[in-house]
Parts: structure tokens; sequence; C-alpha cells
């Protein structure tokens, strides 16, 4: 095989069979494709598309570019994905959740991507937190805890590592085709035994409307079935943030707030439904109803906390994080109001455009050498329907400098429609896949 035959049968639209796809991954990773071809590579399944069976092979080719895990553990091994949103903290939640319930969770995450908050930001804002871990200490976490939540090294996935890297500088991103690859090539390698992804929908989603999020969810569903890993899909509501606070620092409070205080919420809805349909697919749980109970009484009873604790200490953090976490999350240096211009009703939220305020303060990166300041952010956020008075506060900006803060002020009142009338509340769960 070589680069410049499969190019020409990708361009002149014929289908790439499995040993094509397994070439094609194979030179991503040892550097047989120049970044030109991998370039056109990518540009070609943007255009033209791969059909199921490419896809599904695609990402299995991608999977096994790198090392591939293996269990053997007491429990079923088991993860969750979200496509990304903002104030979407349930990772943090979840994963403990699951452990207290019998799975074990060996959470391979990513950063920051765009307007949307990374996982891994969010526990390195947490002193001491290491998420890039050896092997061995993978493991080693796993098993103490039920859950690690962790980024990927470089035997992971590498072919999806370099092509991911292209598509960034070729506006190739958005191919449905070669999201459904990234994201499973990672995910798979992690040697799951159940898989339940969270497909985000609305304005602080990358997918602003049904229809887009529902070919997503299909497209991930069927590849990871037809890949041999059990999945589920939910596709929740992104309209507005789904904890009142955007930021790294200010995220970890809320789920702290969650784990320690017995909360229910928006938050607890969405780890319920998603930990309920693993729990149930997996002989944890009876039906998805009674899966959802016990992910909820994981959350508020604590046991979902102390799993959290354990986790945080196995990967270097505060030994006592869970009962004194407030002395450890950083604090910005400026705290200012966004206060209403008028009276009204929220009647939408710009969840992008708040995302946006926060990756301009420092709490995301434009370029992937930027330095996150894991304390800035947004807090008390006002939800949809809310009734504001003017001059109340819609949300709280948390800056480095006055600067800072007065530019996130003007793009975050500009982020909220204040009317007379209450509007249509979306439901949380808007429809679920598989």
């Amino acid at each position: 095989m070589n680069a410049q035959s499969l190019l020409a049968d990708l361009r002149h639209g014929r289908a790439l069979d499995t040993a094509a796809l397994k070439w094609v991954a194979g030179a991503l990773a040892d550097g047989g494709l120049s970044d030109a071809q991998a370039g056109a590579f990518a540009m070609g399944v943007c255009r033209n598309g791969l059909d199921e069976a490419g896809r599904v092979a695609l990402t299995l080719a991608m999977r096994d570019s790198g090392r591939v895990l293996r269990w053997d553990l007491d429990g079923p091994v088991l993860d969750k994905h979200s496509t990304g949103g903002v104030g979407d903290c349930v990772s943090l939640v979840l994963a403990p959740a699951l452990a207290v319930c019998g799975a074990y969770v060996p959470m391979i995450s990513g950063r920051g991507l765009g307007h949307t908050g990374g996982t891994l930001d969010k526990l390195e804002a947490i002193p001491g937190v290491a998420t890039q871990l050896d092997e061995a200490r993978f493991r080693d976490v796993v098993g103490q805890a039920g859950c690690a939540i962790v980024g990927a090294t470089a035997d992971i996935a590498p072919a999806d590592k370099r092509l991911y890297a292209v598509r960034d500088v070729t506006s190739t991103v958005d191919s449905l085709d070669l999201i459904t690859a990234s994201i499973l090539s990672k995910k798979l390698a992690g040697g799951l035994e159940g898989l339940v992804l969270d497909v985000k929908v609305g304005s602080g989603a990358f997918m602003k409307d049904m229809d887009q999020a529902r070919a997503l969810a299909q497209a991930l569903v069927g590849t990871a079935n037809a890949a041999g890993c059990p999945t589920s899909a939910v596709i929740s509501d992104m309209s507005q943030p789904l904890v009142p606070s955007l930021g790294n620092a200010l995220e970890v409070a809320e789920v702290m707030q969650v784990l320690t205080q017995g909360l229910s919420g928006a938050i607890v809805d969405l780890c319920g439904a998603l930990g309920g349909d693993l729990l149930a697919r997996t002989g944890l749980a009876p039906d998805v109803e009674a899966g959802a109970a016990q992910v909820v009484q994981a959350i508020q009873s604590g046991a979902a906390a102390e799993r959290f604790g354990k986790m945080i200490a196995a990967m270097g953090g505060p030994v006592t994080f869970v009962e004194t976490w407030q002395r450890f999350l950083p604090e910005a240096n400026v705290i200012r109001a966004v206060t209403a211009p008028d009276g009204g009703v929220v009647q939408a939220i710009e969840g992008e455009a708040l995302g946006h305020a926060v990756v301009a303060l420092g709490g995301g990166r434009v370029v992937e050498s930027d330095q996150i300041d894991p304390s800035v952010g947004l807090s008390e956020v006002v939800s949809l329907g809310a009734e504001v008075r003017k001059g109340q506060t819609l949300a709280v900006v948390h800056a480095a400098r006055p600067d800072q803060a007065e530019r996130a002020i003007k793009a975050v009142r500009a982020a909220f429609t204040l009317g007379p009338k209450a509007p249509e509340i979306p439901a949380l769960l808007r429809e679920r896949v598989g």
C-alpha cells in the first residue's frame, strides 16, 4: 500500500477497506504519513465520509495503533464520556459513585477544548494532583480507589494524537467520522466492558440542535457496539450551565458541595441517568431506574466523597482534601458581580459565550502552550427562568486583574437575554440512544 493510491481512492469517493484504514492508522502513528498526507486524509474523510464499516475499522485501527489495556478485577470496567459543555463536572462525581456501586472506572480524560472545560484541568486545580500517570501507578490508583481520572499516555492511540493535531489546523475537526474514531479509539484502548456517552445539545455545547446531537450519538453508539464495547448514550440539555459555576477550582468547589452535603439537582440527576444505564447493562443493577437510585444513594450518603478522597490522595493530592477542601482550592484576586441592566426573566443564556469569557480570563487555552489559572471563572450564574431585578447579580466574575474582570463583566452581561415572559425550559434528559 502507499499513501498516494489510498488518497486517490478517497478523493474519488471509493471506500477504503479495513486493511487500508489499518495501514493509515499505523502510518499516522509511526510517521509513515507526512503532515500533508495526514491532512489530505482528514479532508478526504471530511468531504466524502466513511460508511459504517469504515468508521468501525478506522476506530479499531486507531485503538490498536498503541497499547490496549487489559484488566483482571472483581467488577466490571466502566467509563463515561461527555462531548463537552459548560459547568459540566459530571465525571468528578460519577466516577467515584460508580466505584461505590461495585464498578472500576479507569477514566482517560482530556483537557479543555474551545469554550468547554477539561476534566484534567479541573482535577489539577487541587494542589499536588498528578493526572499524567504511568501505567503501573494508574492501575494502582484504580485498585485502591476503584476509579482514576488521568490523561492518555503517549502509547494510548498514538494515531489519534497525530491525526487530531492535523485536524486542528486543517479545519476538519467537525467530521462526524473523525470525531467518532477519535473519541472511541482512546476510550476503547482503556479495556472497557461498558461505556455511556453524554452527548450535549444546546447553547453551551458543540452540537446546537437535536439533529446534530442525535446523529453524533447514533454514530458513537453504533460504532462502539460494533467494536465490541456495550455502549449507550444520553442526549442531555446544555441550554444553561449544568452547575452554576464555570472555571476549574470553582467547579471543583461545586463538586465538593455535592459530594459532601448530600445535595440534589441537575448534576445528581444526570449522574443517576448515566450511571444507572451502566449498572443495568453490566448486571450491577436489575434495571436503569434501580441503577440510577444506587448512584444517587452513593452520592448523597457520602460514600462517593470517600472514594473521591482516596483517588485524590493516591494521585498526589491532600490526604484530607474531602474534609478540608476549602483550604486547598485557589481563590482569584478580583471578584466582581455582573449585574442585570434591567429587570425581567432570564429567557436565554449563551453558554458558549460564558465559556469563552472564562477562557479569556485565563481559565482555558487559546493555544496549547497557554498556562491555565485555576482560580478564575464565574460563579453564582443564575438559571433559565429566574426573575431578576435591575441591579441584581446575574453571575460573579473571578479574575486575576481588574481589567480582565471588566472585560468579562461586559461579555457575561451580553450572554443573558432578559424579557417579560418565562421561557420554555428544555428537559435535562432529552433522549436515550441505544
